[in-house]
């Protein structure tokens, strides 16, 4: 997903449905609101949490459901053809996919069945302004308020993708606002000095 560099991406929980109509259905809450995260990251935390309302203006038109977020196989749903089903309620985004019938498809809905895939993760951007931060001594929590467009959601390998492409954007977007509200303090005392010494 190059062309998405920019997407941030977070884990969800995955299930096969049962059912007497031989569809390989899965579900699960690809967001669930209020819920704060919380990643350690050497002697630092970020708690991040996804506020009532985020999805509210959400582009969610044409989702893809794939495999570790990778162009180059066969997607697996979508909501365009309704086979990817988004819904909005009072917990979060639930997700219902039907599978397409193709022998990748059902190697991985055995494999969901069977316990050894049970996460997706879904890759999205926040708009600006859509989200705001507090630094405290030991810990940096961020409230996300807006999402603007949902890119995919996909079922992925851990821990590959638990140690690296999830929490790996977390870091860095941790590190950047960081660097963003030192470069504004440091603005803030130029300004301030140059008033001192406009005063004297």
């Amino acid at each position: 997903m190059s062309k998405n560099n920019d997407c941030e991406r977070r884990l969800i929980e995955i299930r096969a449905v049962d059912n007497t109509e031989d569809r390989m259905l899965v579900e699960g809450y690809a967001i669930t609101y209020d819920k704060p995260a919380t990643h350690q990251y050497g002697k630092r935390k970020f708690t991040e949490t996804i506020k009532r309302g985020a999805l509210d203006y959400t582009d969610m038109k044409d989702v893809p459901m794939r495999y570790n977020h990778n162009d180059n196989v066969m997607i697996m749903a979508r909501t365009r053809n309704k086979s990817l089903r988004l819904i909005k309620d009072d917990v979060g985004l639930k997700i219902e996919a039907d599978l397409l019938d193709t022998q990748s498809n059902r190697d991985l809905y055995k494999g969901i069945q069977e316990g050894l895939i049970d996460k997706m993760s879904f890759a999205f951007t926040v708009a600006d302004g859509g989200d705001s931060w507090t630094f405290g001594e030991n810990e940096t929590t961020r409230d996300v308020t807006n999402i603007t467009r949902l890119y995919d959601v996909s079922v992925v390998d851990t821990p590959f993708y638990d140690s690296t492409s999830i929490y790996a954007r977390s870091l860095e977007l941790l590190d950047s606002e960081e660097r963003r509200l030192d470069s504004l303090h440091e603005l803030e005392l130029l300004k301030l000095k140059a008033k001192i010494k406009g005063e004297m």
